[in-house]
């Protein structure tokens, strides 16, 4: 199924010259994936400090785009300027969970909204990038397989938060959308394992 990841390409293109400016400047792709991370964590943080102000949600959508310039910019310093290591994949992986952690779970403070759903959310999104990482451990690649990846839940995140700090979306569509979210992570995992045994059996020498 198509994911929003699948115009990466298109988006990296528009960051290349900035990417360059930062590489001419000496940053590195370590400190953009802690920028990152970290920024997310305290976003996250500030959203459930002010919860009960539903402006403050409005910061969703603009740090996600943000986030997704930033983790498109590590990427890119890192395999376009030789960055690569072993302590930035590690960075990689833990910052994007630490912050989808941070910007999901904000969602249950609100008044009628379902704890379980939100954390069912923010669970599934663990497991399915957790599955995606263990691409290599069956000699595929790390899977970034939709329909409900880092990028796609970013924008639905993004424009629910927008929703509710225009006063636009009850407790119910809320709710709702979780429901839809959940349920598309679950295909999610699936079809990362799927992809991945799949690509795992194409690349075997018995294959």
């Amino acid at each position: 199924m198509p994911s929003i990841y699948q115009i990466k390409p298109a988006f990296q293109n528009l960051l290349r010259p900035l990417v360059k400016r930062l590489f001419e400047n000496g940053t590195t792709a370590n400190q953009i994936t802690l920028i990152a991370g970290i920024g997310s964590v305290l976003v996250g943080a500030l959203i459930a400090g002010f919860v009960h102000h539903t402006w403050v949600f409005g910061l969703v959508p603009a740090w996600m785009i943000v986030r997704m310039a930033l983790n498109a910019i590590d990427g890119m310093l890192a395999r376009e300027f030789n960055q690569q290591s072993h302590l930035g994949a590690y960075l990689n992986e833990l910052c994007d969970i630490a912050a989808d952690c941070a910007l999901i779970l904000p969602f249950a403070l609100l008044p009628d909204v379902s704890l379980w759903l939100v954390l069912w959310v923010t669970l599934l999104a663990l497991f399915s990038e957790y599955a995606g990482v263990l691409g290599p451990m069956v000699s595929a690649s790390r899977r970034y397989d939709g329909p409900m990846g880092k990028s796609d839940r970013a924008f639905i995140l993004g424009v629910l938060a927008a929703g509710i700090a225009l006063g636009w979306v009850s407790a119910f569509w809320i709710n709702s959308v979780f429901a839809v979210i959940a349920l598309l992570l679950v295909y999610t995992l699936i079809n990362r394992v799927r992809q991945g045994l799949r690509e795992a059996r194409q690349n075997s020498p018995s294959a």
